[in-house]
């Protein structure tokens, strides 16, 4: 004797329903996914954003303490040389006759004194450090360029990209461009992603030589 089975299955509507609801859960997933991938897109752009800030804040109170030409011409003065202008801005390669490059216009140069104690009597040179901007795969990077006794950079080192143009600005405690080097100074960058939209770097430094 055989029995017949039963045979059940899904109705149209049931069917209908739950594609319905598939639908409506998806969209809720996709948008969570969505969401949950800026957010993580954002963070890794600001975490992108602050090492350069923080390698840029390195080199550039570095910098900026070490700077300054002396006057070797000159009378001393309460005890010390006086400077000569040490600071150069929107310089070109060869400013004030110092050339370090080839390098586009520098938002910032700064010189100093550097002596040579390999040799005897030691040999005074002209160190140029230079803060630049260099377009690369269609952003903008800010470089530092390093010249000692060469015109030749002997060094050159990215600090922070994605700089937005005409986004870049340096401030000093006095003017800049005086005899007497100002005894601070700030280097300003607007930089800008996709993910985490404008953010203002702040270099700054302080000049130790008196």
């Amino acid at each position: 004797m055989f029995v017949k089975r039963g045979e059940s299955g899904f109705t149209l509507i049931e069917v209908l329903i739950t594609i319905t609801l598939t639908g409506i859960v998806s969209v809720a997933l996709s948008d969570l996914v969505i969401t949950a991938l800026r957010q993580i897109s954002a963070t890794s752009d600001r975490l992108d954003l602050s090492q350069d800030e923080q390698l840029g804040a390195v080199y550039f109170a570095r910098d900026v303490a070490g700077f300054g030409l002396r006057d070797y011409g000159a009378a001393v003065g309460g005890g010390s040389l006086p400077f000569k202008p040490s600071l150069q801005l929107d310089a070109a390669d060869d400013a004030g006759g110092t050339t370090c490059g080839p390098l586009p216009v520098s938002a910032l140069r700064l010189l100093a004194d550097d002596w040579d104690l390999a040799v005897a009597p030691p040999v005074r040179r002209t160190a140029v450090v230079a803060y630049y901007l260099k377009p690369v795969d269609g952003v903008l990077e800010l470089h530092r360029a390093r010249c000692v006794g060469s015109s030749t950079p002997s060094s050159d080192v990215r600090l922070v990209g994605n700089v937005k143009p005409g986004g870049v600005s340096v401030t000093c405690s006095t003017p800049c461009t005086a005899v007497v080097a100002p005894l601070s100074v700030s280097l300003r960058l607007v930089v800008s992603k996709p993910a985490s939209g404008d953010q203002e770097i702040a270099l700054t430094g302080l000049r130790r030589q008196s």
